[in-house]
């Protein structure tokens, strides 16, 4: 394969070298901007997919990263951080990130962003992110994720009900 290098994964791969990170970047055939299609071309669970997702809590950009398997209850969320979550336009995602959707990565923003990470991506010994571009993704674990991004764990679904 011959060696693909975009701008912003470059960006990724400097932060998570700097941060002693033990993942390597690695390129994806086709583009997985989807956590399903992420899971798919790594051949594990979508729940192992840590999808970096940004919103404006009052404002203010938040990047929250959940599992694949979930979904981000935007008013739950909002009520435990005690503001409004909504999700972030593309170019307020690209300005905050310096990414673009679908690429997004946990680290290598232009500026520190507050960011939650979900109590669900505790239960995979690896999980893998996108490194700042469609086709790139890393591996890493919660507790790296944690140390990486300086996140704060958070649930993004009210727990189910017991049946």
């Amino acid at each position: 394969m011959t060696e693909r290098t975009h701008p912003a994964v470059t960006i990724v791969e400097s932060a998570l070298r700097e941060r002693g990170a033990s993942g390597e970047v690695t390129w994806l055939d086709d583009a997985a901007r989807t956590a399903a299609l992420a899971a798919e071309a790594l051949g594990i669970e979508v729940g192992a997919i840590a999808n970096s997702l940004v919103f404006t809590l009052d404002g203010e950009p938040t990047l929250i990263m959940t599992s694949g398997a979930h979904r981000v209850d935007t008013a739950y969320v909002g009520e435990q951080l005690g503001g409004r979550l909504k999700r972030a336009d593309a170019e307020v995602v690209k300005a905050a990130t310096g990414q673009v959707i679908g690429g997004v990565a946990p680290i290598g923003h232009p500026t520190p962003i507050r960011t939650y990470v979900d109590e669900a991506l505790a239960a995979y010994p690896v999980v893998w992110a996108a490194a700042g571009h469609a086709h790139t993704v890393f591996p890493t674990t919660f507790e790296e994720l944690m140390r990486l991004t300086g996140g704060r764990v958070i649930a993004v679904e009210p727990a189910a009900a017991p049946a």
